[in-house]
C-alpha cells in the first residue's frame, strides 16, 4: 500500500501560505470597512448639514419693512374706495326716487346733522359716554372672563358643569338681559354694566379655553419638568402659548361688550344714564328723523371699527408676529 508523507518543510510553507491568504483578506475587509464608514460619515455629515440648512430656513423670517406708499395703497386706499362706493350708490338711489325721501335722505342731510352736533358741542360727550361705559365694562369682563377660562380650561368637573353655560350664554342675544338687568338694579350705569358683562364673559372664558386646548401638552411637561405648576405653569406656559385664541377671544368679547351696551342704551333711558350713541339713536326714531338714526348708526359702526383697528390689531399683529406668521413688518 502506498503511503502518504508530507514533509515538515512542506507543511510550515502551507502554513505560511494559509496564514497569508488570511492575513490579505483581512486587511481588504479592513480597507473596505473603512471606506464604507468614511462613505457614511460623508454621507451623514451632509444630511446633517442639509437639515440644519433647512431648519436655519424654517426658522427665518424675512421682515420687509413696507414704504408708506405700500401702506396707502394696501391699507388707506381701499378702505376709502368703499366708503366713495358705498356713499356713490346711496346718492344714486336717493336721485333715482327709490323710496320716500323721509326713509331714505340724502348724505348731505346725515352730515349736516353730525356738523350741527358739533356745532353745538354734544358730538364728543355723547361718544365719549358710551366709549368710557363700554370699555370700562370690557376691562371688569376681563378681568373676571380670564381667570374663569383658565379654571374651566384645567379644571375637568367644572369644564363638565360650566362648559355648555358658557356656550350657551355666548349664543344668547345680549338684548334679553336688558328686561330683567333693568328690574334687578334699576336705571343705572350698574344696569348697564351687568348687561356687558353677561355679553362679554363668555366669549373671553371661551376664546381662553378654545387657546388652551391647542397647547401642545409637550410645553405642560417641560415646565413641570423646570419645575413650573399651578399659577406659575398658567403665567409662563399657558397664558402665552394660548394668546392666539385668547386674543380672538378678547376681539370677540369687545364686539359682545359694544353690541350689549348699544341694546341696554336703546331699551333703557333714564336722565341719569346720560346720552350715549344708543340714547341718541331711539330718540331721533322717536322724533322721526331717519338722517339723526342714520348719523348714530355710522357713529356705531365707526366707534366699533375704531376700536378694533387702533387696539386689538396691533395686539393681534405683535402676536402672531412674534410666533413668524407674518412674513412682513406691518
Amino acid at each position: 500500500m502506498a503511503s502518504s508523507k508530507t514533509t515538515p518543510g512542506t507543511a510550515v510553507d502551507e502554513a505560511d501560505g494559509g496564514n497569508g491568504d488570511e492575513q490579505s483578506i483581512a486587511k481588504s475587509a479592513k480597507k473596505s470597512t473603512a471606506k464604507s464608514t468614511a462613505k457614511a460619515r460623508a454621507g451623514n455629515s451632509q444630511d446633517l448639514a442639509g437639515l440644519e440648512a433647512g431648519l436655519d430656513a424654517l426658522e427665518t423670517v424675512q421682515i420687509k419693512r413696507v414704504s408708506p406708499v405700500e401702506v396707502l395703497v394696501q391699507k388707506v386706499l381701499p378702505p376709502i374706495v368703499a366708503v366713495a362706493v358705498v356713499l356713490g350708490l346711496w346718492k344714486v338711489l336717493v336721485l333715482a326716487k327709490v323710496t320716500d325721501d323721509y326713509k331714505l335722505p340724502d348724505p348731505g342731510l346725515v352730515w349736516d346733522a353730525l356738523r350741527q352736533l358739533w356745532l353745538q358741542g354734544e358730538l364728543f360727550d355723547i361718544v365719549w359716554t358710551s366709549v368710557s361705559r363700554g370699555l370700562f365694562g370690557f376691562v371688569i369682563a376681563l378681568a373676571i372672563g380670564t381667570p374663569l377660562g383658565l379654571i374651566v380650561a384645567r379644571v375637568k368637573f367644572i369644564r363638565a358643569g360650566l362648559g355648555p353655560i358658557l356656550s350657551g350664554l355666548q349664543s344668547l342675544p345680549s338684548v334679553a338681559w336688558v328686561p330683567p338687568a333693568v328690574i334687578w338694579l334699576g336705571l343705572n350705569d350698574q344696569m348697564m354694566y351687568t348687561v356687558i358683562l353677561l355679553g362679554a364673559v363668555p366669549s373671553i372664558a371661551n376664546g381662553l379655553v378654545a387657546g388652551i386646548d391647542q397647547v401642545p401638552p409637550l410645553f405642560l411637561r417641560a415646565g413641570r419638568t423646570l419645575g413650573a405648576r399651578g399659577l406659575v405653569s398658567a403665567w409662563h406656559i399657558l397664558l402665552p402659548a394660548a394668546l392666539p385664541g385668547y386674543v380672538a377671544g378678547l376681539k370677540q368679547g369687545w364686539a359682545f361688550s359694544w353690541r350689549s351696551l348699544m341694546a341696554a342704551e336703546i331699551i333703557a333711558k333714564s336722565p341719569d344714564l346720560g346720552l350715549g350713541l344708543g340714547q341718541y339713536l331711539e330718540n331721533q326714531r322717536n322724533n322721526s328723523d331717519m338722517a339723526g338714526v342714520l348719523l348714530g348708526i355710522l357713529m356705531i359702526l365707526v366707534v366699533g371699527i375704531a376700536i378694533e383697528l387702533l387696539i386689538f390689531a396691533p395686539i393681534e399683529r405683535r402676536v402672531l408676529r412674534s410666533r413668524g406668521l407674518l412674513a412682513s413688518a406691518r
